[in-house]
Formats: C-alpha cells, structure tokens, sequence
C-alpha cells in the first residue's frame, strides 16, 4: 500500500477529526496530496489540496473555513483537519497523489495518478 488513510470515524455535528495519510516510498515527498470524498450514491469530489511544498492550498466551497489540509514532508503525511463537522460531511475520505499537478485539474478526480484506500467519516446529527 502506497498510501494509508486513517483517523476516520464517528463525530457529531460540529466535532471534529484528523484524517492522516501516510505515504511508503520518498517519491512522495515532493508530490501534490489531496483529500476527496465520496458519499454514499454520489460521485467521488474534491475536498482539499495541497503544492508538494505545502505554500499553496486549495479548498472545496463546502469546506472553506472548516477543513484544513496541511502536511508534514519529513513524515511523508498530509493531514485534514476537519472542524464544526456536518451530517453532510459523512463520507468515505481518499488520499491522492501525483507528481506533477497544475492548480487548474487540482479538482479533477481523473487527474490523480495514485490513491489510498479511503477512510469512512460519519457525521451524527
């Protein structure tokens, strides 16, 4: 397994949890990490991003102000820290990778070259 996602599980609305992604492999270092989600009969969409440096960021509109991606390069992790939770958050979170991404395709799921495993989120009202 290339990428470990965890730290998913059950919140109320308005918790919050930490999700982790854990990379095997240096490649990773200095490849662009993103979070998606995808509910349950709905597609996979984008959640968050973040520049292999970690200087630029980008967010979904539906989480501005309550997620943050941030990542740690010496540990090969990403993180997303996601606050004041809501019942429509509840879903399976993914982890993405790729090597060479420009902030334009940030959002495009088929752009993404390699992916984790998922973590389920379950937001309680």
């Amino acid at each position: 397994v290339q990428l470990q996602a965890s730290g998913g599980g059950l919140a109320q609305a308005g918790g919050s949890l930490r999700l982790s992604c854990a990379a095997s492999g240096r490649k990773f270092i200095n490849y662009a990490k993103a979070w998606f989600r995808q509910a349950p009969g709905k597609e996979r969409e984008f959640v968050a991003a973040i520049a292999w440096s970690g200087e630029r960021t980008y967010y979904a509109d539906s989480v501005k102000g309550r997620f943050t991606i941030s990542r740690d390069n010496a540990k090969n992790t990403v993180y997303l820290q996601t606050n004041s939770l809501k019942p429509e958050d509840t879903a399976v979170y993914y982890c993405a990778a790729d090597p060479m991404l420009s902030p334009q395709v940030m959002g495009v799921m088929n752009a993404w070259t390699y992916w984790g495993q998922g973590t389920q989120v379950t937001v309680s009202s």
